[in-house]
């Protein structure tokens, strides 16, 4: 009769050490040191961010801005078409994107040489900024002549991140686009039902990379997220919708942005 009270005691410390350690992730998302769950932890987020402003931005500007494969194939109809004004848009967000991802690769690899601690904050404060930016454009200029810059400022938005969730993660996580991610759930999913085939019909086993999916699944359902919500929040907030997410960036690069205290002489 006594041991049931002594156990729910338990549970508040339990669930207490559950969000510190959250927490804690949070805080080191943006760490140089990698480890598996902090690589998941900042793809979530990352991911959240990347629906949320594909779908925001698609209604601010009536374009998805977080994957190249539709804008490749529309530069190459409009070509066909002679639509060479719509060409030439969709190489300016092309090249946007483009350029969005070579500008994370400069911010991490002279983070590197000079700036260890901070060589994925700095990407993921840049990217804070721009999405403040993109509110501040939304603000003083009407929507429909503010949107072939704020499509262009988004794609470079999207390349920058795409790039430094990349570089973080070995290639592993991409986070504004789920073709190749919902590929592989198809592959593990396909090896997983054959196994069960496979035991009935006493075939050799073929292992399913569970860890995978783990890491997959929920990046697709943040991405979903993410959508969800930034269509929410332009429908009601218009370009502002994009502040709380600046807001979300920064507190993940922040930690890593403040300078270290002096250790005592």
């Amino acid at each position: 009769m006594t041991d049931a009270p002594a156990s729910k005691s338990r549970d508040p410390s339990r669930r207490d050490s559950s969000s510190q350690t959250r927490l804690r992730l949070l805080r080191i998302a943006a760490s140089h040191r990698r480890t598996g769950r902090n690589d998941l932890m900042l793809g979530a987020i990352l991911a959240f961010v990347a629906g949320a402003i594909n779908a925001g931005g698609f209604l601010a500007i009536g374009h998805y801005t977080s994957h190249m494969t539709g804008i490749v194939s529309a530069i190459a109809d409009n070509l066909a078409l002679g639509v060479f004004g719509l060409v030439g848009s969709g190489l300016a967000l092309l090249i946007s994107f483009t350029l969005g991802a070579a500008c994370s690769a400069v911010l991490i690899n002279w983070a590197r040489r000079h700036a260890r601690r901070q060589q994925y904050a700095y990407p993921l404060a840049l990217e804070s900024g721009l999405l403040i930016a993109f509110a501040g454009i939304g603000a003083v200029i009407p929507a429909a002549a503010a949107a072939p810059v704020t499509a262009v400022l988004l794609c470079f938005v999207m390349g920058l991140q795409n790039a430094t969730i990349t570089k973080i993660s070995g290639a592993r996580i991409r986070t504004t686009h789920l073709t190749g991610m919902t590929t592989d759930i198809g592959i593990e999913l396909g090896k997983l039902a054959y196994g069960v085939v496979a035991r009935v019909l006493h075939h050799p086993p073929i292992a399913t990379d569970v860890r995978k999916l783990g890491i997959l699944l929920p990046i697709i359902g943040m991405f979903f997220l993410g959508g969800l919500i930034g269509a929410l929040g332009f429908k009601h907030l218009g370009h502002a919708f994009s502040l709380p997410i600046a807001a979300l960036l920064l507190a993940v690069a922040s930690p890593q942005l403040r300078p270290r205290p002096l250790s005592p002489q």
